[in-house]
C-alpha cells in the first residue's frame, strides 16, 4: 500500500497536516487518532505505583525511571498527536550500529534529540522521532565471523546464504541491545515506526536509489585506488580508517643510475620498502641542484633484476624530507597514485588482496607485507644497497573495525560521481535552505564538497544490500552488465538483449553501509512512494542532530541524496555536537582506561543527572565529562526533589475545596495582578516570566547549554535559596499564605516544564505528585511567553537581597551563632524604607534578626559607633550593635592571640626571604610561593589589627 492511496488519505482529517506522518503498515488503525490520546489520567498512574512522591520518598528513586518510561510508552505519548494543527516537527535518529552497545557519544545524541522532541511536543507541534538501527556491514560481519571462529567455523566454509542466515540469527538475538539502552536514556521515539536498514521497505529504497543514479549516469565501475582491508578482504570507507601516530622506521636505499658509474646513485628514504617492486618512477624537485643532472635518465629498482624506471622532476617533491628523492609506487600510495595519473605513469600492483606480495615481487612472492619488509632489508644490506635506517614517527592508517593496517590498493569497484551532486548540496546552504550549527562548520562543509572525490560504494562482503547488477555468463563483466531492481527484471532485460537462452549471475559485492544510511531520513518516511511535492512541504520542519566528526561522511551525503531524489534537502537544520572527553580532555578509549559507561553512570547518578550534564555543552564543542559534574547534577536532582517536598507540604489538602479555589483563582498573566502581589512574590514571578522568555528563545535557537544554565541558576539561586525561604514568612508567621501557596505552585510547575526536556524522569514524577494533575508533564503545554514582569520590583527585591547578604556576611565574619537573633537599624530614604519595612518579617527571617528589634530610620542611630556599619547598596545601610553579636572583651582576647600567631608566621617567612642563600639558590617557584604566603600573611595581619582597633575603641566607648 503506497502513501498516495487517495481513498484512505482523504478520509483522514490530519492528512492536510502531513501525509508523511503516516506509515503504510499501520495506516488503517490510525485513522481515528484515538490511540494517540492518553487512556488514563495521571492519578491512575500514581495508583498503579508508577511514580514515587516527595511526600513518601526521601529522594528520587532511580529505579522508577524504567516504570515511568514504560508508562509513557504504553499511553502512546511518543506517537505524533495529529489533532494538533501546527507544522510537524520530525527527527530521524542517526541509526546506531546493530552491533553497538551504548557509549557516551550515543548518550549525547539521544539526550540532545530528546530535548528537541520533548520541547516541540510541549509547544503543541505534532512531533515524530523515528528510531532505528544500521546493519553496519563490516562491523556486524566481523562480529559474526568471530563468533563462528569460536565454534571452529570459517566463513569460507559456508555458502553465502548459510552465512547470512547466521547473521540474521545473531541480529535477532543480540541486535536489540542498543535499542533497549537508548530507551533507558528516556528517548521518546515512536517505537512503532522503528526501522532497520535491511528492512524490506528500506532495502527497496536503496535498490531504487542505485538504479536511478545509474540511469542518470552517476554510477560507474572501474579500477581505482581505495582503502583495502586485507583481513576483511574488502574496500573500506575513509571514515572507517583511523590514523594513529606510531613509532616506525625510515629506510634509506640506493637506486643506481643506469649507465652511470658506481658513484652515480640516488638515495631514497621510505617507510615501506616492500612497495619498491611497484615503483614506476623516481622523482626529484626541478630546482634541486643535487639531482638535476640525473633528470631524464633511468634508475634501476633494487632487487628487481635490473628493472628500469625514469627519473623525473615534479614540484610535488619535498626537497627537505628525507633525501629529497621520492620513489613513486602508484599502486600503493594515495598521493603517488594521484601523481602517476597526472603524469601518465603506469600503475603496478605488487600485493594480493590478503596482504601478501604477488608475482611482481619475484622471490618475495607469497610473503606477508611485513615479513617481506624485514627480508628485503636484510637482502639490501647484503647487496650494499641499504644505506641506513632510523626511527621515524609514522601516521599509520588502521581499520576502525579490526585494527589492522589498511593497505592503499587499486581495485575494481563501483563508484558514484559526486561533483554534480555536491554542487546542489553547496547551493542548498548558500540559499539558506539548510542551516548548519554551529555556523563555523559551513566553511568545512563547503570546502569538503568543493574538493570532493568520487565515492567508492562497493564492499566485498556478504552482509548488506547486494548491488543490483547482473552479469552475463560468457561476457566481459566490465563491458556487459544489467542494472535492475530484481532478478526477474534483470533476466527480462538480458533476454531482450541476448536471447532466451542467456544466463545471468548477480554481482557478489554489497553496497557501502553509508550508501543506505544516506537515504535514511527520507526512506524511513516512505520514499520512493511519497511524492516529491509532499517531501518539499515536509522537509523544512525537520532537524538532524549528529556529531561533527561525520559531517562529511554522512550528513553531506544525505543532503546530496535528498536533493537528488526528492528535489529538497532532507532537513532544514543540522545540529552538530562535539565529542565527549574525560575530565582531562582526553578522548575516551579502552587503551587509556578512561571510558565511562552510560548505563553504569545512570545506576549511580540517575538518567536525569547524566542528561543534564551532557546537555550543558556548547554546540560543536567537545565536553569534558567528570565525576564532579555528575555528582553536582545529581545534587541538583535532589534539590528539585526537596523543593517539591516543600511545595507539597505547604499546599492545602485536596479536600479543602475553599483553599484550592482561592489558590486557583490567583492568576499572574496580567500586569495589574502582578502589582497586587507582595514584593517577594512579585519579584519571583517577574523573574520567572523573564526566564521563560529567555529559555524559550534559547530552545528555539538550539542553545541548550544556555537553557540548562539559566534554568539551573533561577531554580537554585532565586527560587530555592531565596523565594522558598522568603515564603516561610507568609506560610509560618503571618497572613497571605494562600498567595504564597499559589506562587510556589505556579513557579515550581513552570520550572518543571522548562526542565522536563532535560530531566524527564524526576520532573514527571514531581509533576504527578502535585495536586490536580490530569495529564502527563510531557504532554502539558509549554509556558506562555511575553508575560508581564515588573522591573521595579525586581530592583527592590535585589536591594533586600543585598541587605540580607551584608547582614549574613557580618554574622559570619563575627562568628555569630546561627540560631542567635540580633538587632538591626536599617537606614535609607523614605521610598526605600517604605518597601523594605513592609517585608520586615521576610528580612528578619532571611537575616536571622530579632523581629522586635529591627528599626527603620533615615539617619544613623545614636550608638552607631558601637555598631558594625554595613553598606548594602547605594542609599541602603545597616547598623548591627556589636553587643548583640559578640562578647567584645572575649573577642579582643581571641583576636590578640590570633594576631600573635600570625605575626610569628610572618616573621618566619620574612626571615627566609631576607636570606640571600635561600633567595639565590632555591628554585624560583619555591621562592615565589614563599613571597605569596608572606604577602597574604601581611594582609591578614593588617585586617586583624584594624578589627582589634575597632573592637577596642567600642569597648572604651561603652565604658
Amino acid at each position: 500500500m503506497a502513501f498516495s492511496t487517495p481513498s484512505l488519505l482523504s478520509s483522514c482529517s490530519a492528512y492536510r497536516l502531513n501525509p508523511l506522518l503516516f506509515s503504510h503498515r499501520c495506516l488503517r488503525i490510525r485513522l481515528s487518532h484515538s490511540h494517540l490520546k492518553p487512556r488514563f489520567f495521571a492519578v491512575a498512574a500514581r495508583e498503579n505505583d508508577v511514580f514515587t512522591s516527595p511526600e513518601t520518598a526521601k529522594s528520587f528513586d532511580f529505579t522508577s525511571e524504567e516504570r515511568i518510561y514504560n508508562w509513557w510508552d504504553s499511553q502512546g505519548y511518543f506517537k505524533p498527536n495529529l489533532d494538533r494543527g501546527s507544522d510537524p516537527f520530525v527527527i530521524s535518529m542517526p541509526p546506531p550500529n546493530v552491533t553497538g552497545s551504548l557509549h557516551m557519544g550515543h548518550a549525547m545524541f539521544v539526550t540532545l534529540e530528546d530535548i528537541m522532541v520533548r520541547y516541540h511536543r510541549m509547544k503543541g507541534r505534532p512531533t515524530l522521532w523515528i528510531p532505528g538501527t544500521d546493519h553496519a556491514g563490516i562491523a556486524t560481519q566481523l562480529v559474526v565471523e568471530r563468533m563462528l571462529a569460536s565454534e571452529g567455523i570459517k566463513r569460507a566454509e559456508l555458502s553465502r546464504d548459510e552465512f547470512t542466515k547466521r547473521v540474521w540469527e545473531w541480529k535477532e538475538k543480540y541486535g536489540g541491545t542498543i535499542t533497549n539502552q537508548i530507551k533507558r536514556l528516556g528517548a521518546s521515539c515512536d517505537w512503532t515506526r522503528e526501522h532497520f536498514t535491511l528492512d524490506e521497505k528500506l532495502s527497496w529504497a536503496v535498490i531504487e536509489a542505485f538504479v536511478r543514479l545509474h540511469e542518470r549516469g552517476l554510477i560507474y565501475q572501474g579500477s581505482y585506488m581505495v582503502n583495502w582491508s586485507p583481513n576483511l578482504q574488502t574496500a573500506v570507507s575513509d571514515l572507517e580508517v583511523e590514523y594513529s601516530e606510531e613509532p616506525g622506521t625510515l629506510y634509506y636505499i640506493k637506486y643506481r643510475v643506469a649507465g652511470g658509474s658506481k658513484s652515480d646513485y640516488l638515495t631514497i628514504a621510505t617507510t615501506r620498502p616492500e612497495t619498491l617492486f611497484g615503483d614506476t618512477a623516481i622523482a626529484v624537485h626541478p630546482q634541486d641542484d643535487r639531482y638535476s643532472r640525473y633528470i631524464g635518465r633511468m634508475a634501476i629498482v633494487p632487487m628487481t633484476f635490473g628493472r628500469h624506471v625514469p627519473i623525473i622532476s615534479d614540484r610535488y617533491v619535498d626537497k627537505d624530507f628525507g633525501t629529497g628523492v621520492l620513489k613513486i609506487s602508484p599502486g600503493h600510495d594515495h598521493n603517488d597514485y594521484l601523481l602517476a595519473r597526472k603524469l601518465g605513469l603506469p600503475i603496478l600492483n605488487v600485493m594480493n588482496k590478503d596482504g601478501t606480495l604477488n608475482e611482481v615481487a619475484g622471490l618475495y612472492r607469497g610473503l606477508d607485507r611485513f615479513e617481506a619488509r624485514k627480508k628485503l632489508w636484510l637482502d639490501l644490506e647484503e647487496t650494499g644497497l641499504a644505506v641506513k635506517k632510523e626511527p621515524h614517527t609514522l601516521r599509520v592508517p588502521r581499520s576502525q573495525r579490526g585494527g589492522e593496517v589498511i593497505e592503499p590498493l587499486v581495485s575494481k569497484q563501483w563508484f558514484v560521481t559526486m561533483e554534480p551532486l555536491a554542487e546542489k548540496a553547496l547551493q542548498a546552504v548558500e540559499r539558506g535552505e539548510l542551516t548548519i550549527m554551529p555556523e563555523r562548520f559551513e566553511k568545512i562543509y563547503n570546502h569538503w564538497l568543493s574538493n570532493i572525490k568520487d565515492w567508492c560504494i562497493s564492499r566485498q562482503l556478504w552482509w548488506g544490500h547486494r548491488i543490483p547488477v547482473w552479469y552475463i555468463v560468457g561476457k566481459d563483466c566490465e563491458e556487459e552488465y544489467i542494472v535492475a531492481r530484481n532478478a526477474n527484471e534483470a533476466l527480462e532485460k538480458a533476454q531482450e538483449k541476448y536471447g532466451k537462452d542467456v544466463e545471468i549471475y548477480q554481482e557478489p559485492d554489497v553496497l557501502d553501509t553509508w550508501f543506505s544510511s544516506a537515504l535514511w531520513p527520507f526512506s524511513t518516511l516512505g520514499w520512493p512512494d511519497v511524492s516529491t511535492q509532499d517531501f518539499k512541504k515536509f522537509y523544512p520542519t525537520t532537524v538532524l542532530e549528529t556529531g561533527h566528526d561525520i559531517l562529511f561522511f554522512w550528513v553531506a551525503r544525505m543532503v546530496m541524496m535528498g536533493i537528488e531524489f526528492t528535489g529538497a534537502v532532507p532537513f532544514s537544520y543540522v545540529y552538530l555536537h562535539g565529542l565527549i572527553r574525560d575530565s582531562q580532555g582526553r578522548k575516551m578509549s579502552k587503551t587509556l582506561g578512561n571510558v565511562i559507561d552510560p548505563i553504569d553512570t545512570i545506576k549511580e547518578f540517575g538518567t536525569d543527572a547524566l542528561r543534564f550534564t551532557l546537555a550543558l555543552g556548547t554546540a560543536g564543542q567537545d565536553l569534558n565529562l567528570s565525576t564532579e559534574r555528575l555528582t553536582s547534577n545529581k545534587a541538583f536532582t535532589n534539590k528539585l526533589w526537596n523543593a517539591g517536598k516543600f511545595v507539597l507540604q505547604n499546599l492545602p489538602s485536596q479536600s479543602d475545596i475553599s483553599a484550592w479555589e482561592t489558590i486557583l483563582a490567583c492568576k499572574f498573566d496580567k500586569e495589574e495582578a502582578l502589582l497586587r502581589l507582595p514584593l517577594p512574590e512579585c519579584w519571583v514571578v517577574s523573574k520567572l516570566h523573564c526566564l521563560i522568555d529567555m529559555v524559550t528563545t534559547s530552545y528555539d535557537k538550539y542553545f541548550f547549554g544556555d537553557v540548562g544554565r539559566e534554568t539551573y541558576d533561577f531554580f537554585w539561586g532565586d527560587f530555592a535559596d531565596w523565594y522558598i525561604e522568603a515564603s516561610k514568612a507568609r506560610l509560618y508567621h503571618s497572613g497571605g499564605h494562600s498567595v504564597a501557596q499559589a506562587v510556589l505552585l505556579y513557579v515550581f510547575e513552570n520550572i518543571l516544564k522548562m526542565l522536563h526536556p532535560f530531566m524527564p524522569f524526576v520532573t514527571e514524577a514531581l509533576w504527578q505528585a502535585l495536586p490536580n494533575r490530569k495529564e502527563a508533564l510531557m504532554n502539558s503545554s509549554w509556558p506562555q511567553t511575553s508575560l508581564p514582569m515588573h522591573a521595579s520590583s525586581i530592583k527592590k527585591f535585589e536591594n533586600l537581597q543585598s541587605l540580607t547578604r551584608a547582614i549574613r556576611n557580618a554574622r559570619a565574619e563575627y562568628s555569630v551563632e546561627p540560631a542567635k537573633r540580633i538587632s538591626a537599624s536599617i537606614v535609607a530614604g523614605n521610598e526605600v524604607i517604605q518597601y523594605i519595612s513592609k517585608e520586615k518579617e521576610v528580612l528578619a527571617l532571611l537575616s536571622r534578626l530579632d523581629l522586635q528589634n529591627v528599626h527603620f530610620t533615615d539617619s544613623p542611630p545614636g550608638d552607631a559607633n558601637l555598631s558594625v556599619h554595613l553598606v548594602a547598596s547605594e542609599g541602603l545601610e545597616a547598623y548591627l550593635p556589636l553587643s548583640d553579636m559578640i562578647d567584645v572583651s572575649a573577642e579582643v582576647e581571641r583576636l590578640s592571640k590570633r594576631l600573635s600567631k600570625m605575626q610569628e608566621e610572618f616573621d618566619r617567612l620574612a626571615a627566609r626571604l631576607s636570606s640571600p642563600k635561600f633567595v639565590e639558590k632555591a628554585p624560583e617557584e619555591i621562592v615565589s610561593g614563599v613571597r605569596e604566603k608572606a604577602a597574604e600573611a601581611e594582609e591578614k595581619i593588617t585586617l586583624t589589627k584594624n578589627r582589634l582597633a575597632f573592637l577596642k575603641s567600642t569597648a572604651v566607648v561603652s565604658k
